[in-house]
């Protein structure tokens, strides 16, 4: 069975890059424009791992992160942030919200598959 992404972010260019380097290493890949859009998604189907950025309109990726952690189904679902933000207060306020790893963009598409290839294998 494929693992099941949820890619949020606000740039379309970006979703679509992720997508396509994701469905290229055999993911099934469901996409959302922001945090609020996400939550509407979450609702109807369940993910194995969420990639989310920091900023984005109506929902950010840390209020995002702390709605999905409330949520029974995402208590212990691995949340990667993929975002511009790269500064150690922002990090840090992540790990607090429950993000689970860090991505910094642009990213590297051989190092995002390996990085939601060793959190499969936890």
């Amino acid at each position: 069975m494929k693992a099941r992404v949820l890619v949020v972010d606000d740039s379309v260019s970006i979703r679509q890059m992720v997508e396509m380097t994701l469905r290229s290493a055999d993911f099934d890949v469901t996409l959302a424009e922001d945090g609020q859009h996400a939550l509407e998604v979450c609702s109807n189907k369940a993910f194995d791992f969420v990639l989310t950025d920091q900023n984005m309109p109506r929902m950010d990726g840390l209020s995002l992160i702390r709605a999905l952690r409330t949520k029974q189904t995402y208590q212990r679902t691995p949340i990667v942030m993929l975002t511009t933000e790269s500064s150690d207060d922002m990090k840090q306020q992540g790990r607090a919200a429950g993000a689970t790893g860090w991505m910094v963009k642009p990213f590297d598409p051989n190092k995002l598959i390996a990085v939601l290839g060793k959190l499969m294998s936890r």
